[in-house]
């Protein structure tokens, strides 16, 4: 490749959304399917996603949660029972409404066999596992009932986006129901502070946890809290969510116990997420003109071997190096599993830059003269230069290596974030921190909760993310409306 130019284009400056596109490709994550607005995801995405999958379902094991599976259509009756939460879903839903195909007049296939009730392809679940939470729950000692289902979801986007925003993508949604408020209370705020730890330590993105605007919060929810993270174009992307649904969709769906008294109560209840979404925050988090990086945590693999073959007699030497190094490096642990190792034996150029637009962490390359000095070419994917090195030294010091990669991306990023948050206590800076296409940030102001405040925001396509929950409770004045508040929000412009 020419120097001076870059694997993928156009550049994150030039244009970052079509760089998005065109980084998921390169890296051969995901493609769009035949299915308007969904999305094939390719074995080296589905692999960052099910080292997601692994590492959340522990932690959530962990906390006290199983796991369940509930089903895919949901009667549309259950929606209309919680008004609220229909009308937040309605404009999304697809609907099933025939159960049988026939043969029609032209030779294709219609509908028949039409359904007595319409069935809803999920958006959501509360209403179908509260309609078994229903009959799960007599008694307070039955509680707390803590559930978890790995899923896939249908709400119908008309604007679409790969990994991002797609018709359907797979997720995790836990359902819990407890015996107080207090508890439920305490469960929404612990499953943020798992999405947070996740975040940060695993994904190396930090984020902000904070709770949601009236206007922000989940449908028929009492309180809604996020973790919020700022991509490299300075927009935020709301990467998890904890509800705390009081006890709306229990009376709705009539979960109700006996209490330790002999008295009748409603469950207080939970529900909380996080999607594929993920994988599109990963890669707007740390990637760059080259193509993926990925954090080691979740790479699908650490360590790629490329042997240098020279088509002669040392080529069978090469391999059997490349085999035996391969055999020691899967012998180590990083981050509690194994280092995953593989060689690239393929017959094709550009080896090298399929690796690098994959992201994968480690590349070592072997050929005759690195087997005669016992050692290995190395290239971190976090670094433009590469070394020789040592095999013993390899081998001594790789899962170190590798943390530090993790841990440099998650500074890097910090830093990013730290330098693109502004303050504000002036209404006209504020408006010039986001007029017109420019990148801007995140801006830190004190607000009031009310509709003047939207019609300030909409035309500067800007939203409130979140309440910060720490360091928040400062008087100042409202920027909107000059009212005296002790509340600060985080405003940027967002996925």
């Amino acid at each position: 490749m020419a120097k001076n130019k870059t694997a993928i284009t156009p550049t994150r400056e030039q244009d970052y959304p079509e760089w998005y596109q065109q980084v998921v490709k390169a890296a051969d994550l995901a493609e769009n399917s035949p299915v308007r607005g969904c999305m094939v995801i390719k074995p080296w995405g589905y692999g960052i996603w099910e080292n997601m999958q692994r590492d959340l379902d522990k932690m959530f094991k962990d906390t006290g949660h199983e796991n369940a599976y509930f089903p895919l259509f949901i009667p549309k009756s259950f929606l209309e029972k919680e008004a609220e939460h229909v009308e937040g879903f309605a404009k999304e839903c697809a609907v099933v409404t025939h159960h049988r195909l026939e043969p029609g007049p032209d030779g294709g296939l219609v509908p028949a066999g039409k359904l007595e009730e319409p069935l809803i392809v999920r958006p959501t679940s509360e209403m179908i596992i509260g309609s078994m939470f229903a009959k799960w729950v007599q008694s307070y000692r039955d509680l707390p009932l803590k559930i978890n289902q790995w899923a896939n979801v249908v709400r119908w986007e008309l604007r679409t986006r790969l990994f991002l925003r797609t018709a359907e993508f797979l997720w995790q949604e836990g359902h819990t129901a407890h015996a107080t408020k207090e508890e439920a209370l305490e469960e929404t705020r612990l499953m943020l502070d798992v999405y947070a730890d996740f975040a940060e330590n695993f994904m190396a993105m930090p984020v902000i946890k904070g709770e949601k605007t009236e206007g922000e919060r989940f449908p028929g929810a009492e309180m809604t809290l996020s973790i919020e993270a700022m991509m490299q174009d300075r927009k935020a992307l709301q990467a998890g969510t904890s509800h705390f649904l009081g006890q709306n969709f229990a009376k709705a769906q009539e979960i109700s116990f006996q209490d330790s008294e002999g008295g009748e109560s409603h469950a207080w209840t939970t529900s909380w997420g996080v999607s594929t979404r993920l994988v599109g925050a990963l890669i707007m988090t740390h990637s760059d003109d080259d193509g993926l990086v990925l954090p080691p945590k979740l790479a699908p693999k650490h360590v790629v071997i490329i042997p240098v073959l020279k088509g002669d007699d040392t080529e069978q030497k090469v391999l059997d190096y490349c085999e035996s190094l391969r055999s020691e490096i899967r012998e180590l642990q990083y981050a509690g599993r194994p280092i995953e190792c593989w060689i690239d034996k393929r017959d094709v150029r550009g080896k090298k830059w399929d690796h690098v637009k994959k992201g994968v962490p480690i590349r070592l390359e072997v050929g005759p003269r690195d087997i005669e000095n016992d050692g290995v070419f190395m290239a971190r994917r976090d670094q433009p230069k590469a070394s020789g090195v040592s095999r013993s030294e390899l081998l001594e010091t790789l899962p170190d290596v590798l943390q530090q990669m993790q841990d440099g991306l998650f500074e890097r990023a910090l830093q990013m974030q730290k330098d693109n948050t502004k303050e504000f206590d002036n209404l006209d800076d504020f408006k010039k921190y986001f007029e017109g296409d420019k990148p801007s940030g995140f801006a830190l102001c004190h607000f009031t909760d009310v509709p003047e405040m939207e019609e300030i925001l909409k035309p500067l396509k800007v939203t409130p993310r979140c309440i910060p929950l720490a360091d928040n409770d400062t008087p100042g004045k409202c920027i909107f409306t000059g009212a005296d508040t002790n509340k600060r929000a985080i405003f940027a412009k967002a996925y």
